[in-house]
């Protein structure tokens, strides 16, 4: 009989575990990302724009993917991070200025068709170099592959702010 009410007490328990992925901010707190000082962006960020951080629970709170480690008991949880793959901002601004017109700059960007246009007419008499570097340099014109620019340096870095039918707004 107490090995039967010691099952279903445990049954109990289980049934009542949150999900990890639902949990309230204030439930939970994540560690930072490790940051990579070349790139000044998240370590081991994937091409899906997120890493996996380590995230301690508040005290009396227990969900399902809860594991032990490093005796600290916690769960990953997937945050966004800037994914880099080795464009640099500044060669590509320098690019643009000085060889903007011949469509170098477009070619490392990984534009080729678009490099080849910008050569054979000159930067389209100059109106494309010059649309490129503005477009550059409020970081709209991205690599070809999606990834962010890396810079070596922590600075100015424009973050988009989109919204979508999924946006909340407050009156």
């Amino acid at each position: 009989m107490l090995l039967f009410i010691n099952i279903l007490l445990c049954l109990c328990r289980v049934a009542d575990l949150l999900n990890c992925d639902n949990l309230l901010p204030g439930q939970y707190l994540c560690e930072p990302p490790e940051i990579n000082i070349d790139t000044q962006a998240e370590k081991d960020c994937q091409p899906n724009r997120t890493v996996q951080v380590w995230c301690q629970v508040a005290p009396g709170i227990m969900c399902d993917k809860m594991s032990s480690d490093f005796n600290k008991t916690g769960f990953y949880k997937k945050k966004p991070c800037r994914y880099v793959k080795g464009k640099s901002f500044k060669t590509a601004m320098l690019l643009s200025i000085f060889l903007g017109v011949f469509g170098i700059d477009r070619i490392y960007l990984g534009y080729p068709a678009i490099g080849l246009f910008k050569f054979c007419t000159l930067g389209f008499f100059m109106i494309f170099q010059f649309v490129d570097v503005i477009l550059l340099a409020t970081q709209i014109l991205k690599p070809a592959d999606g990834s962010d620019f890396y810079m070596d340096y922590f600075g100015h870095r424009l973050i988009h702010i989109a919204t979508d039918n999924e946006t909340i707004w407050y009156k």
